[in-house]
C-alpha cells in the first residue's frame, strides 16, 4: 500500500519511491534488511508443496499404520483360524511389511517436482515452488501487461505534433527537462531523442503521477508532460492524437505546446507465443494496458487476443483482474513493472519478466522468465505437463507393483527378494524415471 513519508520517517528497503525525489540514509546492514528477508522466502521455495505432494504426504500418514495393522493380522489370524504354522505366516507378514513401505511414493513424488523445477531453470524459467509448477497445468486464462511484456519496451519518438511557436528540437528539449528524473521507458525515450537540454538538480520541484505523467516547476515555469488524463485534470485545452502509439502531451504554464508520439514494437516471439498458447488450450488471452484505445486495439489485432482493456490505471488493473478471476478456473497474470506488482500478487499465478522487470514485480511473482521472452510461458506450460505426467507415472508404477507383490506375499508366492525389489527397486526406478526429465531437450 502507498505510504506518505516526511523527514525523519523510516523507509524500508524494497520500498519504491513513486513521485518526488528524496534522500535517504542507510541505518541497517543488508543481512538485517527487508529485501534480504524477501529473498529468503524465494530461497525456501522447496517448502511450498504442490497439491499432489500434499496428497501423498497425507496418504502416507494413514497408509503406514494401515499396512502395519494388516501385516499383524496376516501373521496372527491364519494360525489361529486354521492351525497353520505361525513361522510360515509370520514370514509372509514380514514380506508384506517390506513391500508396503511407502518410500517409493514419498521420495519420488517431490523429486519429480524438483526435476521439473530444475528443467525450468535450465530453460531460463525460475519457478518458486512445486505448487506453482502444478498450477500451470490448470490455467485457462492468461492476462498480459503490454509494455515490456508483449512489446520490447524500447520506445522511440516517431511523431512531434507542434501546436505552438516552438521548433521540434525546442519541444523535445522542454519535454526532456521535465522527464529527466523519471526512469519510465517512455520518459527515457524522450530524453534520448533530445539533442541538448538543461540538467536540473535532484531537489527540483518534481512529481511523478502514477498512471498520468509528470509535472515540475523548472526555471519558474510549470511544465506538464503526460497523457490525456493529466491534461484534463489540469484543465489544459489540448488536441488529441489519432495516430497509433503512446501520446505524451506537453503543456507549459497552462498552455498546450505539442504532442509527442512514442511507438513500441512487438517482441519477435510474441505472435508465435500467443498462437502456441491457443494450441495448448488457453482459450482466454487478455491484455491490460494504460495505453490509448487505438494502440491497444492494434496490438490485440496482431496477436488475435480474446479481449483487451485500455487506458487503465494500476488500481483499475487490479479491479479488472479480480473480475476476471471470478470467471476463470485458474488465472495467471504476466507483467514486468512496479505497477504490476499488486496484480501479480492478486492473481492465482504471477509471472514476471526477470530481465527488464522491476524488483517489485519479480519478488511478487511466482514464476520469473529470466530472458523476457513470452514464448517461455509456452515452455513453462510444457514442462509443467511433462512433470505432471512423470509424477503420475511414478505413482501408478509404484502402487501397481506394490499391490501385486503384496497380494502374492499373502498367498506365499513372493520371496523376500521380490519384496526388496518392490520397495528399494521401485524407489530407484522412480528416481531414474525422474532423471529423464532433466535430459529433455525439445520442449
Amino acid at each position: 500500500m502507498p505510504k506518505d513519508v516526511v523527514e525523519g520517517d523510516q523507509v524500508l528497503s524494497g520500498m519504491i519511491n513513486l513521485n518526488k525525489l528524496i534522500t535517504v540514509r542507510v541505518t541497517k546492514e543488508y543481512k538485517d534488511s527487508t529485501v534480504k528477508k524477501i529473498l529468503e522466502l524465494v530461497e525456501n521455495a522447496s517448502s511450498k508443496k504442490a497439491p499432489t505432494e500434499q496428497f501423498i504426504s497425507k496418504f502416507a500418514r494413514y497408509y503406514t499404520p494401515f499396512v502395519v495393522f494388516t501385516a499383524v493380522l496376516v501373521a496372527v489370524l491364519p494360525p489361529l483360524l486354521t492351525g497353520a504354522a505361525f513361522s510360515q505366516w509370520f514370514y509372509r507378514s514380514l514380506i508384506f511389511l517390506v513391500v508396503s513401505c511407502p518410500c517409493a511414493l514419498v521420495v519420488s513424488i517431490p523429486l519429480g517436482f524438483f526435476g521439473g523445477i530444475g528443467l525450468a531453470s535450465k530453460n531460463g524459467i525460475l519457478v518458486k515452488g512445486g505448487n506453482y509448477l502444478e498450477a500451470l497445468n490448470e490455467l485457462d486464462t492468461i492476462v498480459f501487461d503490454k509494455t515490456g511484456t508483449i512489446t520490447e519496451g524500447d520506445f522511440k519518438v516517431t511523431e512531434v505534433n507542434i501546436e505552438s511557436n516552438h521548433s521540434r528540437q525546442e519541444i523535445l528539449k522542454i519535454a526532456a527537462e521535465v522527464e529527466q528524473f523519471s526512469n519510465h521507458p517512455i520518459a527515457q525515450s524522450i530524453v534520448n531523442a533530445a539533442d541538448n537540454y538543461q540538467k536540473h538538480s535532484a531537489d527540483s520541484d518534481y512529481q511523478e503521477i502514477s498512471g498520468s505523467g509528470v509535472k515540475a516547476v523548472l526555471n519558474n515555469n510549470k511544465i506538464l508532460a503526460g497523457n490525456e488524463r493529466l491534461m484534463e485534470k489540469n484543465n489544459i485545452n489540448f488536441k488529441k492524437v489519432k495516430s497509433t502509439g503512446t501520446a505524451v502531451y506537453l503543456a507549459k504554464n497552462g498552455e498546450f505546446l505539442a504532442s509527442i508520439v512514442i511507438s513500441d514494437q512487438l517482441k519477435s516471439d510474441s505472435v508465435s507465443a500467443f498462437s502456441a498458447l491457443k494450441d495448448l488450450g488457453i482459450n482466454n488471452l487478455v491484455m491490460l494496458t494504460g495505453d490509448n484505445q487505438a494502440t491497444a486495439a492494434e496490438v490485440a489485432s496482431k496477436l488475435e487476443l480474446d479481449n483487451f482493456y485500455a487506458e487503465l490505471l494500476p488500481d483499475q488493473k487490479v479491479t479488472k483482474v479480480e473480475e476476471l478471476l471470478k470467471k476463470s478456473k485458474k488465472l495467471a497474470f504476466v507483467g514486468d513493472g512496479i505497477n504490476d506488482a499488486p496484480v501479480l500478487a492478486r492473481s492465482d499465478l504471477g509471472i514476471a519478466m526477470g530481465g527488464l522487470g522491476s524488483d517489485a514485480a519479480i519478488e511478487a511473482a511466482d514464476v520469473v522468465l529470466m530472458t523476457d521472452e513470452p514464448s517461455k510461458i509456452v515452455t513453462a506450460l510444457n514442462i509443467a505437463a511433462k512433470t505432471k505426467k512423470l509424477v503420475w507415472q511414478n505413482i501408478i508404477m509404484a502402487l501397481s507393483i506394490k499391490a501385486a507383490v503384496m497380494i502374492l506375499s499373502i498367498f506365499g508366492m513372493a520371496s523376500m527378494w521380490a519384496a526388496v525389489f518392490a520397495d528399494v527397486g521401485v524407489a530407484l526406478m522412480a528416481v531414474f524415471n525422474v532423471m529423464r526429465i532433466l535430459k529433455t531437450k525439445d520442449i
